[in-house]
């Protein structure tokens, strides 16, 4: 193998993966592996990132959810993601619902990374959301989110603010938790076949 030092994940990283997510060691290393065969610098640029999520929706047109799911993980805003931060955003854009999910779900609307969600930003991650549904499904919404605009409107009533306002985190945590519904409109599942 030669140069070991990159080719080891280091102890620190795993011991904290492990605690922060679902994955097992075998699982994360396995990753790792994968990880510097793509990624020899080390780091995913937003390409790339593209490229790997839109893999996991292969009828839909993922590029602009992936673009959103790729800010509000680059935590350090220096525009590419370490192992570290590519794995967290598996393992939350892939788990239950979890109080982390959500805060990671708020920093997903916070679109301009302000702290506050306004009903433009809902409305920007709306369309995001509805273009990872296959066209075949969009026909089978309810009449009331059958359009990113109606999606939007639907989720931002939850939480009982006027269209000019701002929904903290704590708001916005509270209001998904309170209601399935809300639960399901801030994300997207694939139907199980």
């Amino acid at each position: 193998m030669g140069n070991t030092t990159s080719s080891a994940i280091s102890k620190e990283i795993l011991e904290d993966l492990k605690l922060s997510t679902k994955f097992t060691e075998t699982e994360i290393c396995q990753w790792y592996e994968n990880f510097q065969k793509q990624c020899p610098t080390g780091r995913i640029t937003p390409e790339e990132f593209e490229e790997i999520y839109t893999r996991f929706f292969p009828e839909a047109d993922a590029k602009g959810y992936a673009r959103h799911v790729f800010r509000s993980f680059d935590t350090n805003d220096d525009g590419t993601l370490d192992f570290k931060e590519y794995i967290i955003a598996l393992h939350m854009t892939s788990t239950g619902k979890t109080t982390r999910k959500l805060e990671w779900a708020f920093s997903l609307f916070d679109v301009d990374k302000n702290g506050y969600i306004s009903k433009t930003e809902v409305k920007e991650i709306c369309q995001a959301i509805f273009k990872l549904i296959p066209p075949e499904e969009q026909k089978k919404l309810p009449e009331d989110e059958n359009t990113p605009e109606k999606r939007a409107n639907k989720l931002w009533a939850f939480f009982d603010k006027k269209d000019n306002e701002r929904l903290a985190e704590g708001e916005f945590i509270k209001g998904v938790i309170e209601n399935e519904t809300a639960m399901r409109l801030i994300h997207y599942e694939p139907l199980k076949h």
